[in-house]
């Protein structure tokens, strides 16, 4: 989920308690608070916990909430995941520390840190085009065989290295889409769902696709996967969140424009943004 800002780029959390429960309301099963999409470089961690209260009390048990509590601190990491879990929060995502570029072993041990100090269910996240380390298949291994590892976020774009985690990983350990264009062809290989961008926009449509399915529908899957497939493209034409983010406030929320460094879109792209949602009778 993304996080709104107002005009003068303070958190408004009573705008993301509104886009949360709208989530939860088209097809979404767990809000991710906190993560690429929500600006987490750029939230102090005095916001990201109003942010996980506000929007956990204000869901009501509507949907779960995960919070995004990766850093590339170890010590953060725990931390957070640690005040995540006093929250009474439904899980944390734990992204690959970036810019260190740790090796495997490395990896593994923060990640260890982290489960040996968490009380609550986790999620790896890989995503080496913004970490810059992609967590091999083996390290993901070790780590499911962890207490609190139950998925992996998979944004690497390498089926094959989702195909091999799939087949390996102990039955209660699932891998997710990270990438909204790949979610059919990870359902394909054994992933259960996707963490998704798309679904603040396309909601009922991905849940649909998903059900279409898991219910042995192949044709109206690919179906509907085919005819998203331009919002998936025109959502990241630029750096996410901008895209998504202006594409919710063409929707009537008041989402704001990114925390600097990133900006907000230029004319030519608000208008790309603006005929998809124009041509999927979305505005």
């Amino acid at each position: 989920m993304v996080t709104p800002f107002k005009a003068d780029g303070s958190v408004d959390y009573a705008e993301a308690v509104r886009l949360a429960n709208h989530l939860a309301d088209n097809g979404t099963d767990t809000v991710l608070l906190s993560g690429t999409t929500g600006e987490s470089p750029t939230l102090t961690h005095e916001e990201e916990m109003i942010l996980f209260r506000e929007v956990k009390q204000g869901l009501g048990g509507k949907a779960k909430v995960m919070a995004g509590t990766g850093s590339n601190s170890t010590r953060t990491a725990v931390a957070m995941t640690k005040k995540a879990g006093e929250l009474g929060l439904d899980g944390a995502l734990l992204v690959v520390p970036y810019y260190n570029k740790p090796s495997q072993e490395g990896l593994y041990q923060h990640f260890k840190a982290v489960n040996d100090a968490a009380d609550l269910p986790l999620v790896i996240y890989n995503i080496p085009g913004r970490t810059s380390r992609n967590m091999e298949c083996e390290t993901t291994l070790r780590l499911a065989e962890l207490s609190n590892y139950v998925a992996v976020k998979e944004a690497s774009g390498d089926l094959e290295q989702m195909k091999k985690i799939v087949a390996a990983a102990p039955r209660d350990f699932v891998l997710y889409s990270g990438d909204d264009n790949l979610t059919l062809d990870v359902l394909r290989l054994g992933g259960v769902g996707v963490v998704s961008v798309a679904a603040q926009l396309v909601g009922p449509q991905m849940k649909k696709m998903l059900d279409a399915y898991f219910a042995g529908d192949l044709e109206t899957a690919e179906a509907m996967d085919k005819d998203l497939q331009d919002i998936f493209q025109v959502i990241f034409i630029t750096t996410n969140p901008a895209p998504v983010k202006a594409a919710l406030n063409m929707r009537g929320f008041h989402c704001g424009i990114p925390r600097l460094p990133l900006v907000d879109l230029t004319e030519d792209e608000r208008e790309q943004v603006r005929q998809a949602l124009i041509k999927h009778g979305l505005l």
